[in-house]
């Protein structure tokens, strides 16, 4: 092989190496500096978790009611058809 090609693919194979180590450095460099949010920001967050949480409550108890509903319905077409409640 020529010498100046295997020279050429060298360079190229540091250039690019050195490429991707700095870019992977500067990624994790910037990862550490980030910054803490703002307090209206942690505020604004905070209110919509709590309406979340609300939000799941409600439902959770509308399934509980939807539940016992089913079961309601499943004991009085149970006695109607005479068979024995489980």
């Amino acid at each position: 092989m020529d010498p100046n090609k295997v020279f050429a693919i060298v360079v190229l194979a540091i250039t690019c190496g050195t490429a991707v180590i700095l870019g992977t450095v500067r990624m994790l460099v910037s990862r550490g500096r980030s910054r803490p949010l703002p307090d209206r920001t942690l505020a604004q967050i905070d209110a919509r978790l709590t309406r979340m949480e609300q939000a799941i409550d409600a439902m959770a108890i509308e399934m509980e009611r939807v539940s016992e509903g089913q079961r309601f319905t499943t004991r009085l077409l149970a006695e109607r058809a005479g068979q024995p409640v489980e």
